[in-house]
């Protein structure tokens, strides 16, 4: 019962052994690091991460700006690569493997024009995320690649699914612009985020970024992307949960009312 009502939204699994591991370590990984996060345990590129003097200097740094493209050129060239690795893909292969290139091309272009940096990032913990980008993406454009050919959902969501991605990539960007314009160049102090849903929830960029992997998902309709989907969302809602508490803990004034990911309700 189960089943049959999951295969009318899904490709029924690829027999790969790669692809279902996979699917399980990027839920499990993912859930895992946003109750980490919960719990104070966050990721080394974090402004929450608290590192000593002599950690610091034991461990070879990297300048944050040229860390996060670090983070994310890879999977951006491998969704480009996608292309030219799988020319003869059917239209939801070439919707996926667009999506996830415009998601990491728009993270490249905020590193290089938006956002402002300051500090080091440690240089392990870089090329680890950076892998780990890198590897979900080949992950899910290989999962679509061992899809063509299978049973297509008697649902298809492709097209409801690429809107929703282009309304995540559209608000993820604005709310990153806003973030960005909170601090004037050489300003290193934090201030308390407004304007658009920033007036309702701390991280509407969390909850845009969301919207893009759900978009992607549906355009996808294979059991790694809803898996990643689904793991980003336990991520994003525990990094939502930390960064409404460290910002309490920063402001005396700041708004109760302010929700974490999800105006007036979480």
């Amino acid at each position: 019962m189960v089943m049959s009502t999951l295969l009318k939204f899904l490709y029924p699994p690829p027999p790969s052994l790669f692809i279902t591991t996979m699917s399980v370590i990027s839920v499990a990984s993912l859930a895992n690091a946003g109750f980490s996060e919960i719990k104070g345990k966050h990721m080394q590129y974090s402004k929450f991460f608290v590192s000593s003097k002599s950690e610091n200097e034991k461990k070879a740094r990297i300048e944050s700006k040229k860390g996060m493209l670090l983070l994310y050129s890879p999977a951006f060239l491998a969704g480009l690569a996608s292309f030219a690795i799988f020319p003869n893909e059917d239209l939801r292969f070439a919707l996926v493997s667009s999506a996830l290139t415009i998601h990491f091309f728009k993270r490249v272009l905020e590193v290089l024009f938006v956002h402002k940096y300051s500090g080091s990032m440690d240089v392990e913990a870089t090329g680890v995320i950076s892998i780990s980008y890198f590897l979900s993406t080949v992950t899910m454009i290989y999962g679509q690649h061992l899809s063509q050919g299978l049973p297509e959902p008697s649902i298809d969501l492709k097209y409801g699914g690429f809107i929703i991605f282009l309304v995540g990539i559209i608000g993820n960007f604005y709310h990153h612009y806003l973030l960005s314009n909170l601090r004037t160049k050489g300003e290193k102090e934090y201030k308390i985020p407004q304007g658009g849903l920033f007036n309702f929830v701390i991280c509407p960029h969390y909850l845009f970024e969301i919207l893009i992997f759900v978009g992607i998902s549906c355009i996808s309709q294979t059991l790694y992307s809803m898996s990643f989907t689904l793991g980003t969302m336990f991520y994003l809602m525990g990094r939502s949960i930390a960064t409404r508490r460290w910002y309490q803990s920063k402001f005396d004034d700041f708004p109760k009312d302010i929700k974490a990911l999800i105006p007036y309700i979480f």
